[in-house]
């Protein structure tokens, strides 16, 4: 009997390659997803950036299947645009679509802050006044990327303190696809202590247990970005004039 010729070095990468399993594919896909996730909420990926599938498979040592299985996973989130023909891009909004999804976010965060008024407990008091408080040194140091997740901070503890988990995950959903337009009003000149003013009465109105005022008031806070919404847009299609690619 002939003896099976030996394997080459490269074959043996290929089959050690970690992900030829289904559950090992399905790791590198999440790993992968988390890495991208995580850079198109910190900014570093722009909207309307390509997505480069091979350049992204080669930087986490992984085959294009677990990458592509990413994207479609980021793209059922609204995080990631897959077109025909062109590929996977970093998904940008338009002037219409950023303006409507800033009114449902309005509605939303409005629903959060009027339940938040209505179950919030004593530990939920003290992570409201917490995130305030770290709006509050952030502003006084001038400081625009602190103040940034400061104010992440204070939206999640309304969240979390509304005691309605479908409610929360709709509507961080819908934070993640605007997190890029959030993130460049930041930056716009007043813009931290005309929020801290409507923080300060959105969480007085939560604490003093007031479900309309809490709620109205976080409604006419979103209307301010989304009355933004027309310069954001515009800013960041300025910034992805000349849009890069991941992975490179």
């Amino acid at each position: 009997m002939t003896a099976p010729a030996p394997r080459s070095p490269a074959s043996r990468a290929r089959r050690g390659s970690g992900d030829r399993t289904p559950a090992a594919r399905g790791q590198s896909g999440e790993r992968i997803r988390a890495g991208i996730e995580r850079e198109i909420l910190s900014g570093a990926l722009a909207p309307g950036t390509k997505l480069d599938e091979a350049a992204i498979a080669r930087r986490h040592g992984a085959s294009r299947t677990p990458v592509r299985e990413a994207l479609r996973h980021l793209a059922s989130r609204g995080l990631v645009d897959l077109r025909p023909n062109a590929g996977a891009f970093v998904t940008q909004l338009t002037v219409a679509e950023l303006a409507e999804s800033f009114e449902t976010m309005a509605f939303l965060e409005a629903a959060c802050a009027a339940m938040a008024a209505r179950r919030h407990t004593a530990e939920d008091r003290q992570r409201l006044r917490a995130g305030h408080e770290a709006c509050g040194r952030a502003a006084k140091s001038a400081s625009p990327a602190a103040f940034y997740a400061a104010n992440a901070r204070f939206h999640e503890a309304i969240y979390e303190a509304c005691h309605n988990a479908h409610l929360a995950a709709q509507t961080i959903a819908l934070r993640n696809r605007l997190e890029a337009y959030r993130r460049e009003s930041t930056f716009h000149p007043g813009f931290m202590a005309l929020t801290m003013r409507e923080h300060d009465r959105i969480l007085q109105a939560v604490l003093d247990m007031d479900e309309a005022a809490a709620a109205t008031l976080m409604r006419s806070h979103l209307d301010s970005l989304r009355d933004d919404a027309v310069s954001i847009a515009r800013a960041m299609a300025r910034a992805s004039a000349r849009p890069g690619e991941a992975g490179r």
